[in-house]
């Protein structure tokens, strides 16, 4: 274990040196390609029963309530609980609404049912797996700070959202082939047996008394995690960022109308477009392995998200099936640079004993961002037409960055050296 400290930082490969984060890595792996399929099979199968695009918007505010309602809670118990053992919890609770999900879609149960109540079966597996969400984030967070020594956080972070989007890249590709070739049943089949794996993996990660015992109230303790990410101006300026970029830009979410009736393919091509973001974020984040974005991370982080609002417009215009895969190919390089700037950032200015609660409130801004901007998304589409939705979704997402802009000009020019925690900050 000294000789595995003692790797240099330098060492693009340093954090996969540690056994135990190469299991998390796996745990991550799996259950995020198994979600990633999920969804393009929830999205494309809901769309085809129901032929609206507020359906869409739908799931995703059906995962952001409870995700969003419970993240708090998931904080605090993270930071108090042995967060090897809690996992097993939270993904065995998923692994049982895919479970349900891959019933209902069984020909000989599926016939018996009437299409309306498929869909509110799906809904409301889809809020359970948003509780269990709201657990699971600050939970992941918290676990990999235990695993790696501080000094390569940057680096397992990168690591971290690399694996992440490389199953992002697979799992839409995949779910999109085995869909279009087997049907939906077969691929619930295939989701639940990568989720399965995904359980299995955190055997080979020990488990760990908690480092934070309470002895105040629950709710003076989740107040302390809301108090010190307010206190940050790095991390709040982060968190805000992200939270309105993505809610306006969510128009990935309308992917399969735009497949649909203005590209006109089918479910194979709605695979590639799926997945064609998550390509683009992970050999940017393959490439940040060796050259950081952490030089002046405020400075970059605004210029990703001006890339990102320019890529989601582009989107919109796009007519060509290649085009608009490029266009998406951008969207997913641009927002991986924010993604790796706030991670590091929140791992190294966040305690051991806050790591949950902080979490949380990260989750709280941007784990169910995705998902409210997907509802903006189906809701404006809804009420002034697809591609109209996603240039207005582009162009609030530049504003955003003009006023963050404006108002965080002090951030700009600095380094990573002269980022403090807030106590530091204050003084």
């Amino acid at each position: 274990m000294e000789t595995q400290a003692s790797t240099p930082k330098a060492d693009p490969y340093a954090a996969l040196r540690f056994p135990e984060f190469r299991a998390f890595l796996a745990m991550r792996f799996f259950l995020t390609f198994g979600y990633q399929i999920q969804a393009v099979v929830i999205g494309w199968y809901i769309y085809h029963l129901t032929k609206s695009p507020l359906s869409l918007g739908m799931i995703g505010l059906a995962e952001a309530i409870p995700s969003i309602g419970i993240s708090l809670y998931g904080g605090y118990v993270a930071d108090k609980s042995d967060k090897t053992k809690l996992l097993r919890r939270i993904i065995l609770g998923m692994f049982l609404c895919s479970v349900v999900l891959l019933l209902v879609t069984i020909p000989s149960i599926k016939d018996r049912i009437n299409h309306g109540h498929i869909v509110w079966i799906i809904y409301l597996m889809i809020f359970c797996i948003g509780i269990g969400r709201g657990f699971l984030s600050p939970t992941v967070f918290s676990l990999m700070a235990q695993i790696v020594p501080r000094e390569l956080y940057p680096n397992s972070s990168t690591w971290n959202s690399t694996s992440w989007q490389i199953a992002s890249i697979a799992g839409p590709a995949l779910g999109g082939l085995i869909y279009g070739f087997a049907g939906v049943t077969v691929t619930f089949s295939v989701i639940i047996g990568f989720i399965f794996l995904s359980f299995v993996s955190l055997f080979f990660i020990k488990s760990r008394p908690p480092q934070y015992v309470p002895k105040e109230s629950i709710v003076k303790s989740l107040t302390e995690g809301i108090h010190f990410v307010f206190k940050s101006r790095m991390l709040l300026g982060a968190f805000s960022l992200d939270l309105f970029s993505v809610f306006f830009g969510g128009a990935v979410a309308l992917i399969p109308v735009i497949a649909t009736e203005v590209l006109h393919v089918g479910a194979e091509q709605f695979g590639m477009m799926r997945a064609a973001p998550a390509l683009g974020a992970v050999l940017t984040m393959i490439f940040m392995t060796r050259h950081s974005p952490m030089d002046k991370p405020w400075r970059n982080l605004l210029f990703a998200v001006t890339g990102f609002g320019l890529s989601i417009i582009c989107y919109g215009l796009s007519r060509n099936f290649y085009l608009t895969l490029f266009f998406l190919f951008c969207e997913g390089a641009f927002d991986s640079v924010s993604v790796i700037i706030r991670s590091t950032i929140s791992q190294l200015l966040t305690p051991d004993e806050m790591r949950g609660r902080v979490s949380a409130v990260n989750s709280m801004f941007i784990g169910s961002s995705n998902e409210l901007g997907a509802f903006e998304s189906g809701l404006t589409a809804k009420l002034m037409g697809t591609i109209p939705a996603v240039l207005f979704g582009g162009f609030m997402t530049l504003s955003v960055v003009t006023i963050t802009f404006l108002k965080t000009k002090k951030l700009i020019p600095l380094g990573l050296n002269e980022i403090h925690p807030p106590e530091k900050e204050a003084a």
